[in-house]
């Protein structure tokens, strides 16, 4: 069998078939229930194992400002390569496979980092056609009251009109199948909000062009441009 999704990034990213998930939980997955209103999607609790949450919160990405970053772009430890492994996975492939009946071998994965949301952020948008499925995964030590950084998963292009809401704290986990109408967003919120994304797309040449467009993305986002998820 062939291996899955792969990426062109210098930062090394391994998709083994046969790799020990000492860092995520695929049971959660597996026993995660599949809605399919306003579209398919899952949402799991605890992905991240226990022992992991304080040594991947230590181990996150130091980012600095606003904006959607390649891995190519920040420095990332061994540590948290190895949750990134994971879910590159044949493994984790697999479950996402079965829980959503779809075929992702040789699908390019892509994956980019968050850690700072502004006020302009969060707009309501269903991702773009070349995204198959779309995976994020928040990295937060906890997080408040507030309203403003949960994400919602939309019945319609209304942030107000939501089925369901994640609060972005670590091992927090959201996977939709990408269509017409996968609306998504959230309300306003500044400071320090961290999330993994990952895609299965289409073609290779859309992980080629999403990795320039996220790293033009990241120079101008010092003019104060708003951004997503």
């Amino acid at each position: 069998m062939k291996k899955g999704g792969s990426m062109s990034q210098s930062t090394k990213i391994n998709v083994e078939k046969h790799l020990d998930l000492s860092v995520i939980d695929l049971d959660k997955v597996y026993e995660a229930t599949l809605k399919t209103l306003p579209y398919d999607y899952i949402i799991v609790s605890d992905f991240i194992r226990q022992e992991w949450k304080d040594r991947l919160l230590r181990s996150y990405p130091k980012i600095k400002s606003a904006g959607s970053f390649p891995l190519s772009s920040v420095s990332c430890d061994s540590e948290f390569m190895q949750l990134i492994n994971e879910m590159n996975s044949a493994a984790f492939r697999h479950a996402i496979e079965e829980k959503f009946s779809l075929d992702l071998e040789g699908k390019p994965t892509m994956f980019t980092v968050r850690g700072k949301c502004r006020l302009k952020d969060g707009q309501v948008h269903t991702d773009s056609e070349s995204k198959i499925i779309t995976v994020l995964l928040y990295m937060n030590p906890s997080w408040g009251d507030q309203d403003g950084g949960r994400l919602r998963v939309l019945n319609s292009p209304n942030i107000d009109d939501f089925a369901s809401e994640i609060f972005p704290k670590i091992g927090e986990l959201l996977i939709f199948r990408r269509c017409d109408h996968s609306y998504h967003g959230h309300l306003p919120f500044e400071g320090a909000r961290q999330v993994i994304q990952m895609n299965w797309v289409t073609h290779q040449k859309f992980v080629d062009h999403e990795q320039k467009r996220h790293r033009l993305s990241a120079f101008f986002k010092r003019f104060n441009l708003g951004d997503k998820n």
